[in-house]
């Protein structure tokens, strides 16, 4: 009996020392989201996944591109030649926005949120409707950039009124960010943010990396798989997100600020981003230089945001991928062609 007490005992010890997984999933971004909490009793991890959702949807509403927002309402004083009240989170925001243009050449632009909304995707669900030529050349013509802002105490003014911000080209890394900040301050130190596939890892799950997938461009499955270390951040910028086709070619959200047309130098573009408090920004807006301004360029603009795992997805399904992320990545769907990228 003694014995069999002593064992039920070590088995009960067992069952309680073992850290549980606690997940919780919502609608936030237009996208979804998961937030994976591993090592804490359930009702304090849901305790902290609901203050996390929570700030997510705050941040959504306020950033929001074309519903009423504190960035449609910036957007209204920069058009009448306004300056707007502007409070200090938005100021780092825009602030960061503009520094990260800078960084890519301006081919992350968050001040062309009019040539966005002209090719439809300042909505839900996209027509298969191509903007007038014209709409465009005049668009370009007025040439919004970040350096066009101004801030000065509690407000931002514009000396461009064609500038129309729109911060969906990071927002979602942005909040990945907060998330993250929340989660460290309060002790939450493994866990897994996911936000539409923009991914941030803290910690492990029980004494394993989190694990997360690459998406394949062209089918609904993953094409490898990676383990994220403590900190890191995985974005992935693709033309299979938000797209409509039109004559079977495909125009995706990704405008290249140069042309205001769509880019189509590939099908995606995914980059990890080492552990830092940007880490989620970085890995959301680095994307989009490079997936704008094609693979022969594809390392200048990953060291200019100081990163070094890339992977990028050809037109013709080809995959080019740098030497130290091709070492990390467990296929499971493996391309025809692997090439180097140098």
């Amino acid at each position: 009996m003694k014995r069999f007490c002593l064992l039920m005992a070590a088995l009960l010890l067992s069952a309680c020392s073992k850290a549980p997984l606690y997940q919780q999933e919502s609608y936030v971004f237009g996208t979804r989201v998961q937030i994976s909490i591993w090592g804490l009793p359930e009702d304090v991890a849901q305790k902290h996944a609901a203050a996390v959702f929570a700030d997510l949807d705050r941040i959504h509403t306020r950033l929001h591109p074309w519903l009423p927002s504190e960035i449609t309402r910036i957007n209204a004083s920069f058009a009448k030649g306004e300056a707007a009240l502007i409070d200090t989170e938005t100021t780092a925001l825009l602030k960061q926005a503009s520094q990260y243009a800078d960084r890519s050449e301006q081919l992350f632009n968050p001040a062309m949120g009019s040539l966005v909304e002209a090719w439809g995707f300042h909505k839900d669900t996209y027509a298969a409707v191509l903007p007038k030529s014209e709409t465009i050349a005049d668009l370009l013509a007025s040439q919004p950039r970040m350096s066009d802002l101004t801030f000065d105490a509690a407000t931002v003014s514009s000396s461009n009124p064609a500038v129309q911000i729109d911060t969906g080209g990071f927002a979602k890394g942005w909040a990945l960010d907060r998330a993250a900040t929340y989660l460290r301050k309060y002790r939450v130190n493994n866990a897994l943010i996911n936000i539409g596939g923009n991914v941030l890892a803290l910690g492990k799950k029980d004494q394993t990396p989190w694990i997360v997938g690459i998406q394949h461009p062209r089918e609904p499955q993953a094409m490898a798989t990676i383990a994220l270390r403590d900190g890191e951040a995985i974005g992935t910028s693709g033309d299979y997100q938000r797209f409509f086709e039109v004559a079977g070619k495909r125009y995706s959200h990704l405008i290249d600020p140069r042309t205001g047309q769509p880019a189509t130098s590939m099908e995606a573009a995914t980059v990890i981003a080492p552990a830092s408090l940007e880490a989620g920004a970085i890995s959301d807006a680095a994307t989009k230089p490079i997936f704008i301004d094609g693979i022969g360029n594809t390392l200048r603009h990953a060291k200019r945001f100081g990163l070094q795992d890339v992977l990028i997805v050809g037109n013709d399904g080809s995959v080019y991928v740098t030497a130290d992320l091709q070492r990390r990545l467990t296929w499971l769907k493996p391309p025809v062609h692997i090439y180097r990228l140098r």
